[in-house]
């Protein structure tokens, strides 16, 4: 004869399983169901461009689409989370389950734990997401968008870029293209402030895998301390600039598709140039981590507000939970920009949210029915 397989350890109740499967149901639903809405919504705005770039229906499916969800899932973990637990937490308290689990002897903190178990589960999933899927994922995407979206061609590298690449070394680049090509190169060399040596190319080309730039014609000029101008005009340049294509790239864009490891290695390299996108790749980096465990936070907010039965139900519940999502999205963007301003210290904006929303969990924990 088959059993069913049971979740057990010292402490668990038959009500721990209950709210556990409750809990992780309707959140897997939740997801299912928006996830459905979104790729429709996607694809009838896509679909001129998959007709007239011939895009594969497989490409469409496993490349874009495939790659897509895990990153929309990490982005709105927590309002699924939110809403789930508010859901069928305040239709418990309307139905009187949870002051029936309460008059019997099981106190509210208890009452938390197989909620706590849940979110550790959605916490541990979206952390491996951030970490090491999405990065890859990403580059998929990225791929697909090259080679199909013809107005992603021109949106993958910023214009006008300029970047330090070493203590008083800079490079300017007016346009890069998916060739590898370079519209107006410069390379500056500073003293202190004051510029000493420059590099131009009007076409400049550049081997990915060697950092090896060449061009056929280019400018030199030096100044001297006295500021005295020396130009040349040589040719065939070939030379090992320190600048990685990535670089050119849009930061926010490339980090993306950094695994974790990548990403550290990305930063110490940034930071040994003195690149001015420390702010931006440190923001993506803390995120990776604050966002997932926002889903214990949200989780002790959703139980505490959705636990008392009041007049409203469970529309009033899901009304107030979702506010407050949304609230910490906004909070979350703003402080974000405050971090990639220099404004705050990277660390402390992005967790600000997180230790805001704590602060509004620990009280409404102690309002909750006891």
């Amino acid at each position: 004869m088959k059993q069913k397989f049971k979740i057990s350890f010292p402490g668990y109740k038959i009500i721990d399983g209950y709210i556990l499967r409750k809990f992780l149901g309707t959140y897997l639903f939740s997801i299912a169901l928006i996830t459905v809405i979104l790729v429709v919504f996607d694809y009838a705005e896509r679909v001129d461009n998959f007709t007239e770039s011939h895009a594969p229906f497989t490409a469409i499916v496993f490349d874009y689409y495939l790659n897509y969800i895990p990153e929309f899932i990490t982005q709105f973990s927590g309002l699924f989370t939110f809403i789930s637990v508010i859901f069928f937490t305040s239709k418990m308290a309307y139905q009187t389950e949870i002051i029936a689990i309460l008059s019997g002897g099981v106190s509210f903190r208890r009452l938390m734990w197989p909620y706590f178990l849940g979110a550790f589960a959605i916490m541990a999933l979206s952390l491996s997401l951030n970490l090491w899927v999405i990065p890859p994922s990403q580059v998929n995407c990225v791929n697909f968008k090259r080679a199909y979206f013809k107005k992603y061609k021109n949106e993958q590298y910023d214009r006008h870029i300029y970047r330090q690449i070493a203590p008083g070394e800079f490079v300017y680049v007016r346009a890069f293209d998916n060739d590898n090509t370079a519209e107006y190169f410069t390379l500056e060399r500073y003293d202190g402030t004051q510029i000493r040596q420059t590099l131009e190319a009007e076409d400049i080309s550049v081997d990915p895998e060697t950092k090896r730039w060449t061009a056929q014609r280019y400018i030199t000029r030096h100044i001297d301390a006295n500021g005295e101008e020396e130009f040349k005009q040589l040719r065939d340049l070939d030379t090992i600039i320190n600048l990685d294509v990535t670089e050119l790239g849009r930061i926010d864009q490339t980090v993306k598709t950094m695994k974790i490891g990548e990403l550290n290695e990305f930063l110490e390299q940034q930071r040994r140039k003195g690149s001015d996108s420390i702010n931006i790749i440190e923001v993506a980096k803390h995120t990776r981590y604050s966002y997932p465990m926002a889903t214990f936070i949200l989780t002790l907010i959703g139980v505490s507000l959705s636990s008392r039965k009041v007049r409203g139900g469970t529309g009033l519940h899901i009304g107030i939970g979702i506010t407050l999502c949304f609230s910490y999205i906004m909070f979350n963007r703003v402080f974000e920009e405050f971090a990639k301003s220099g404004s705050m210290p990277v660390w402390l904006a992005v967790w600000m949210p997180n230790i805001i929303f704590a602060v509004i969990a620990v009280y409404l924990y102690r309002k909750a029915p006891k």
